[in-house]
């Protein structure tokens, strides 16, 4: 395969070249198929128009458009126009979701000096939107919880739960303290989760220079970097326990939902929490007393990092109108034929923290093309074999309100009817981005090797193949020289795939294009269209690239004779963490012997610095061996089954023979599902995948084999054994489909 597939990449100059002959085979079509195919998306990559994008991306982020806002609402209402003007038929869905809003924001130094914060955004002459103060959420947290706390500040460095061991060995401690940390290292909503866990009374979270900042390059507007006054907005509610509107677990917020009340909603903190500028950072950081934060620890801010706890003590106050929203979803169809009752759905959302030129109208002005292109070749007469459902999201910033709403309303018309779930969020120059299921992972690599990137005009598939190369791992360069397909990544949470893959297990896929523009702007008031246009994908060359990339994927899951499900990835790829989790068992395990020896032989005494001392930490329970056999066996099952899958698969497809697809596609539909359990994970039954799933304490960041890899992260030794039979229930389930699913084919021949 390797070799066929160089012979079609590589030019005579060396360079890879885009092959698209008639007669490459595309996953899933037969070859009375592949003709039509082929050049139905030579007629669609020629529509989508950077033109039209960036004409888009000027009137949807020409005013801040939060959830609840006017401009909100009429982006939805202009949106759903669009949509119809392409031909589709198009409505909007409405939630009312608990999403609260400021109305009192206090951060003030009161010892041993005093300081009030400013905890406002400074207006920039040149950036014309910048100065609509009167329609811009202010920096806040959503879902953080009123609060008016007085108390000693400590400094917490990234706030995650090796943080606070860290401090601990340290003497300090944060109980009814108010912690400040650093964004990055985890998703923020766990920073006062964690940081609550540990007894502390409030969190502020501050941007750092050497992070986002100065320190990576020239501030807005001079560059894309955060200025001193840039904050990152951003919902701080427990997505990894579930995600959508706090008051509604589990079900649609329609106005006759039954709703908790604001103190039984487990989502929302327990503890007071504001964002802070890294301007309004550094007096309070250099206030500190106490021990020198660890080398690690220091940011870029020209202050002497401590820890704390006080001098400094800092007034926390939190006030929020805790009142319901409604929610626009835009949602539109074009309607199957022969296998109208299966859906193939493509989202972006469209709601931003302020005017989000890029997070998120860059990736929905490629999704809108890509409607405005497949509804031109309706119009010339061509018709999918499958429902096509484009949506326009609201509410993800707070929280993947609308699209979590909108999965958990129609939950069992999706299980019955979903193929697969595509979503894009922002999109920039560089390269293409690629998450989700692993049964998708031979298809969207055939994609990628049909786009044009750009600025190389190579595949997209190719540069990143040569990043991988240049710039990986010894195993990633190794994987993208060797293997047939390039890896992709699993997907976590953070956008709205996650009700699909996460609550639902309908097999889905992240695209997006990045790399090259990194920047300072995220969730500001600068990431707005002359940000934009100065210093990302200006002449939405990329945004054309992702445009097509989405298409192109729709069409074929649309039209495919089978559906380009493959299995054999997917079974590589659980063996690969199933490997990954016996390696980090044992190194939990050495590790753990390792610092008790170290304990026991007083070698933290010996070695402490009476002038800046670090006690020893607790010893820990020793590692237990695992039973890892059932999921090996379920593994090597399942490889089996993929096999058998792949070959009959092949005959199918390459002789025409395929008089029972249409049976054989509604059991396609069920592979991913079978990776789930209903059960759910451990304090989390929302999420149901056995898979994949955010991390409890990274958020955003996923964990794959969740229950098993969680359980020997946190020492939570009783729990492995039992998640690796469950893990390995529903390896065996897919197993048993993917099997049958062969023998049905077979029998078709």
């Amino acid at each position: 395969m390797r070799a066929l597939l160089s012979s079609l990449l590589i030019s005579t100059t060396g360079l890879a070249l885009i092959p698209s002959p008639a007669d490459t085979p595309i996953r899933g079509f037969s070859p009375q198929s592949l003709q039509i195919e082929r050049d139905l998306e030579t007629r669609f990559k020629a529509l989508p128009d950077p033109g039209h994008m960036r004409e888009a991306m000027r009137r949807l982020s020409a005013r801040p458009h939060h959830v609840g806002s006017p401009y909100d609402k009429e982006n939805a209402e202009w949106i759903l126009d669009q949509f119809k003007s392409y031909g589709w038929d198009a409505h909007i869905e409405n939630f009312d979701v608990l999403f609260p809003t400021p109305v009192e924001r206090i951060v003030e130094l009161v010892a041993p000096t005093t300081f009030k914060a400013t905890l406002q955004e400074s207006a920039i002459s040149v950036d014309p939107t910048s100065s609509q103060q009167a329609e811009q959420l202010p920096s806040y947290n959503a879902y953080s919880i009123d609060g008016d706390v007085t108390g000693p500040l400590v400094f917490v460095n990234y706030g995650v739960p090796a943080d606070y061991d860290e401090l601990e060995q340290r003497g300090i401690s944060v109980k009814g303290a108010i912690v400040i940390a650093k964004y990055g290292g985890s998703w923020r909503g766990i920073k006062p989760k964690v940081a609550a866990e540990h007894g502390a009374i409030g969190c502020l979270i501050y941007s750092d220079p050497r992070d986002d900042g100065f320190a990576g390059g020239d501030v807005f507007p001079n560059g894309p970097m955060r200025p001193a006054q840039g904050v990152q907005r951003g919902s701080v509610a427990d997505m990894p326990t579930y995600p959508g509107d706090p008051l509604t677990p589990g079900v649609g917020a329609t106005k006759s939902a039954k709703r908790l009340s604001v103190a039984e909603a487990p989502t929302i903190t327990k503890i007071p929490v504001l964002p802070i500028s890294y301007g309004d950072a550094q007096p309070l950081l250099a206030a500190l007393g106490g021990p020198l934060a660890p080398n690690a620890w220091r940011g870029g801010l020209p202050v002497t990092y401590r820890l704390g706890a006080g001098p400094a003590r800092v007034h926390l106050k939190v006030k929020s109108d805790w009142s319901l929203k409604t929610l626009y979803d835009v949602i539109a169809k074009i309607p199957g034929t022969t296998e109208a009752d299966q859906w193939v759905i493509r989202g972006n959302h469209h709601d931003a923290w302020v005017n989000g030129a890029q997070d998120p109208i860059s990736g929905l002005v490629a999704e809108l093309e890509e409607a405005r292109a497949l509804g031109a070749l309706y119009k010339q007469g061509w018709r999918p074999k499958r429902t096509i459902i484009y949506a326009a999201w609201d509410g993800e910033e707070p929280g993947l309100l609308g699209s979590t709403e909108w999965v958990e309303a129609h939950a069992d018309e999706l299980k019955a009817h979903a193929v697969a779930y595509l979503n894009s969020d922002t999109n920039s120059r560089g390269y293409l981005g690629i998450e989700g299921s692993h049964s998708l992972e031979k298809f969207i690599n055939g994609v990628s090797m049909d786009v044009e990137d750009p600025e190389s005009g190579v595949s997209s598939w190719k540069r990143l193949q040569a990043s991988r190369i240049l710039n990986g791992s010894a195993d990633v360069r190794r994987d993208a020289r060797d293997r047939d397909d390039l890896r992709i990544g699993a997907l976590g949470s953070g956008s709205d795939y996650s009700s699909f893959l996460d609550h639902l297990g309908v097999a889905s896929l992240n695209l997006g294009y990045g790399g090259e523009d990194d920047g300072g702007i995220y969730h500001s008031i600068y990431d707005d269209f002359y940000w934009f246009m100065h210093f990302s994908d200006s002449s939405f060359v990329y945004g054309k690239a992702l445009a097509q990339a989405g298409g192109i994927s729709v069409l074929r899951l649309a039209n495919a004779d089978l559906l380009p499900f493959g299995f054999t990835n997917l079974s590589e790829t659980i063996q690969t963490y199933v490997k990954d989790l016996q390696s980090l068992r044992d190194r939990r395990a050495e590790q753990i012997a390792d610092r008790n020896r170290q304990i026991e032989e007083g070698l933290y005494r010996f070695t402490n610095d009476p002038r800046d001392p670090v006690t020893a930490p607790k010893p820990q329970q020793p590692a237990p061996q695992l039973n890892f056999a059932p999921l090996l066996n379920a593994v090597d099952s399942l490889s089996h089954s993929a096999s058998r899958y792949e070959s009959a698969y092949a005959r199918a497809v390459s002789s025409g023979r395929i008089a029972n697809a249409r049976s054989v596609n509604e059991r396609l539909i069920q592979a991913e599902r079978a990776l789930t359990s209903a059960e759910g994970l451990k304090n989390r039954p929302w999420y149901v995948h056995m898979l994949y799933a955010p991390g409890f304490y990274t958020g955003y960041g996923v964990k794959t084999i969740p229950g098993v890899r969680e359980a020997i992260e946190q020492g939570q030794w009783p729990d492995a054994d039992r998640e690796i039979a469950r893990a390995a229930a529903a390896v065996e389930r897919e197993a048993s489909l993917v099997s049958g699913i062969a023998s049905t084919l077979n029998a078709g021949q």
